[in-house]
């Protein structure tokens, strides 16, 4: 097995790469203990070569294989690269680009919503790959051969599945379908997380704006603690402590001690009086810097029964074109359709609009029916 561990060894490695059209990439990491993804394995294929990089190899400089990821000329090839793109952005504050990724070609194609790896291989090469190291620790040393054996395959495989669907994106006419949507994989908002915004992702039950201010501080600062001292979230602080803190708002550390399930939580004294500060400031803002409690809109008449003939529509023109329901519309998309006058969706954005937004607003409207045709269901229009 070609296992890199050497710096001149991966400096030759990316030099030879340096003609490829492009290279396919894959990564192992472990993330159970730490706020960070630790990278553990980089797997990298060429047309005819690849190998594995061990990230983690004495005195290794990866210089090299960074300043080829921003290589403008190679097309860096992911499946489902999201998190793969994130420890890159990470470690280095800039994007591999340009990208394709196989996932999001596959929707695109008509394999449902977040096709796996594996089903694109079977697809497409005949072969089926052997899932028993998937879940094996790959910041261990050494890596056995079967370990590698099967880390490879990542990027062997996916060099036929790359071929295969630009091959069909191209035919079909879709590659700027992928590109658009390749445009959040491209965007660092997409991993730059802000503190002060992570409050938004937590259920609350009976909001009010002095909670919600001091929801937003506390979470505020697990997030930037959890960063600094590289530790998942829950270690800092549970949701349900939060949420807890929030709502009863104490004063001392002696109502802390009261709060219901306290103990089975544990903050040093620095911390402590962290969170009484964060709650005190809250406390202060005036009530035109909390945030908002949203109200629920009022549906209009009719609403429940349009939002289900979009969502008969929807799988109309998803047959139809071939793709996945999912990458054409969401529900809260098909709600914001059906109540909204001025409804302002990704579903009526780009090439969305051309199969799905322009109907769905014509069938609102009543400009268009569903009914059947040649028995099958089918768009009316409505003279």
């Amino acid at each position: 097995m070609n296992l890199i561990t050497k710096t001149t060894d991966l400096d030759a490695f990316c030099k030879r790469a340096q003609t490829s059209s492009y290279i396919t990439v894959d990564t192992e990491f472990i993330r159970e203990k730490t706020y960070w993804s630790e990278l553990c394995l980089i797997q990298v294929g060429l047309e005819r070569e690849a190998v594995a990089i061990d990230p983690l190899a004495q005195d290794i400089d990866l210089s090299s294989f960074f300043d080829l990821l921003q290589n403008q000329e190679i097309i860096k090839v992911l499946h489902s690269g999201r998190q793969d793109v994130e420890i890159f952005y990470h470690l280095t504050g800039k994007i591999p680009t340009p990208l394709f990724d196989t996932q999001i070609a596959a929707m695109v194609c008509g394999f449902g919503e977040s096709v796996g790896y594996d089903v694109l291989v079977q697809k497409y090469t005949q072969i089926s790959i052997d899932k028993s190291s998937r879940y094996t620790h790959w910041g261990q040393r050494p890596l056995t051969d079967k370990q590698l054996e099967y880390a490879l395959g990542d990027v062997t495989h996916l060099r036929t599945v790359y071929e295969k669907l630009k091959e069909k994106v191209t035919k079909e006419d879709r590659f700027h379908w992928v590109e658009e949507e390749l445009a959040i994989l491209k965007d660092p908002a997409t991993y730059d997380i802000d503190p002060y915004a992570i409050w938004k992702k937590l259920r609350v039950r009976s909001p009010k704006p002095r909670m919600l201010a001091i929801l937003r501080e506390l979470a505020a600062w697990r997030e930037i603690t959890a960063q600094e001292r590289n530790i998942p979230r829950v270690r800092v602080m549970r949701d349900e402590l939060m949420l807890e803190l929030a709502a009863s708002a104490p004063k001392s550390q002696e109502d802390l001690g009261r709060m219901r399930g306290r103990s089975r939580f544990f903050f040093n004294a620095e911390d402590e009086r962290t969170i009484l500060e964060l709650i005190e400031k809250a406390q202060k803002l005036p009530l035109e810097d909390c945030p908002d409690v949203k109200k629920g809109q009022d549906s209009p008449a009719g609403f429940s029964s349009l939002v289900e003939m979009l969502r008969l529509l929807l799988k109309i023109c998803s047959d139809k074109h071939h793709v996945a329901p999912k990458l054409l519309a969401t529900t809260s998309d098909l709600e914001d359709i059906a109540r909204s006058s001025a409804p302002t969706t990704p579903a009526l954005e780009g090439w969305r609009y051309e199969i799905f937004g322009k109907s769905a607003l014509a069938l609102k409207e009543g400009k268009v029916a569903l009914g059947l045709k040649n028995k099958k269901i089918a768009l009316i229009e409505v003279k």
